[in-house]
């Protein structure tokens, strides 16, 4: 797919309209939209700007806002914006998992894996930036959700997902009306048991 967006008059590229395609991220460290730790910065570089997509559609968080909290509000209330009857409907979501199961921003135990309202939370994880993360509530609304985990330091996640609801993040974002479709390499795949 990488390969197909960024060669010169892609097909798959120039058949979506992107004048209709709005682009936000699940979640987002706390610092500049040019720092080496930020999602935004490596989305851009190996995406966005290779994309025909209006700019005012990139939906960035703002990391380098010093009040995460607020950034996470400013959010929030865009989010709504774009979504003015109250019900958040991504088309799709795109995310990964940590060995520890996590998912966007949203890490086993953290307090924001309880919100039941908000779109947004900022977070601060035990250790590195803090971070900036759609929810539980924002993910579930999805049409559809890709999961991706790919190496042998995935394979736990990887199974517990597989295995359906349970404690750890990467086991509460299924759809409530939408698909989930897990994307693995061998490796991750590994403790995946075969359905019958």
């Amino acid at each position: 797919l990488h390969a197909r967006l960024a060669a010169p008059g892609g097909r798959w590229a120039a058949a979506l309209d992107w004048g209709r395609v709005h682009i936000l991220l699940g979640d987002e460290r706390c610092v500049p939209p040019d720092h080496p730790d930020s999602n935004y910065r490596m989305v851009r570089e190996s995406l966005l700007d290779r994309l025909p997509i209006p700019r005012r559609q990139v939906h960035r968080w703002l990391g380098e806002d010093p009040a995460p909290a607020r950034e996470a509000a400013r959010m929030d209330g865009a989010l709504r914006a774009l979504f003015p009857d109250g019900a958040l409907r991504l088309d799709l979501v795109l995310l990964g998992t940590g060995p520890d199961g996590h998912v966007a921003s949203l890490f086993p135990g953290s307090p924001a894996l309880r919100e039941g309202l908000a779109w947004t939370a900022a977070v601060a994880p035990r250790g590195g930036h803090p971070r900036l993360t759609l929810t539980l509530p924002a993910l579930r609304a999805a049409r559809a959700v890709l999961l991706l985990a790919s190496g042998p330091d995935k394979a736990a996640a990887a199974a517990a997902a597989w295995a359906g609801p349970g404690p750890l993040p990467v086991q509460q974002v299924e759809p409530a009306s939408g698909d989930l479709t897990l994307v693995l390499d061998a490796s991750a795949a590994a403790g995946v048991r075969a359905v019958p």
